[in-house]
């Protein structure tokens, strides 16, 4: 990807970013409320984001889910989680919805995700994990949109080229924060 400068759309349009926290904030709240669990809320916010290509969002709830105590194995297997063994059914189920909503576009929600999803989780949870998923979903699109960058952490060991950029010397200010209650 290259160096080009993008609208930065949070610090341009302050008030409607500050609208999108809020609105995170309000869906934290109904999760926590509905019973997810920070695990589960970090695993699908992990796996929109990969789905999406969003290396910012995806550091960020990385960082979150070792908070809230997920090791790198069960991080490392929310790409592959089908032929995983380490997610338990509602994990699964949840994992299955992330990737209805986040290609919503091609079939909506299958009515056979809908059951199966239904059938795990109770409807509360359900629509909690549903407005996780359309938060994670919009919050990708800012920082897709407006390439956020993801440079090296100090102290690193990741390859570079020689024709890569230096690594910052300083990390970027963090423009993209969900609230506590559903990061």
């Amino acid at each position: 990807m290259g160096e080009e400068k993008r609208v930065h759309l949070s610090k341009r349009a302050p008030e409607a970013y500050a609208a999108l926290r809020a609105f995170s904030s309000t869906v934290g709240r109904l999760a926590a409320d509905a019973g997810l669990d920070a695990r589960l809320r970090e695993i699908v916010q992990i796996h929109a984001s990969q789905l999406n290509g969003c290396a910012f969002c995806v550091r960020m709830h990385v960082d979150a889910a070792v908070k809230a105590g997920l090791d790198a194995d069960v991080i490392a297997q929310i790409a592959t989680w089908r032929e995983s063994g380490v997610f338990d059914e509602r994990e699964r189920a949840a994992l299955e919805l992330t990737e209805s909503f986040t290609f919503i576009h091609e079939d909506g929600v299958p009515d056979e995700v809908y059951d199966q999803v239904g059938g795990i989780l109770s409807e509360e949870e359900y629509v909690a994990l549903s407005w996780v998923l359309v938060a994670i979903n919009a919050f990708n699109r800012v920082a897709i949109a407006g390439r956020y960058p993801v440079p090296p952490r100090a102290g690193s060991t990741a390859l570079t080229t020689p024709d890569a950029a230096p690594p910052a010397t300083t990390s970027p200010r963090t423009p993209h924060v969900h609230a506590e209650e559903s990061a």
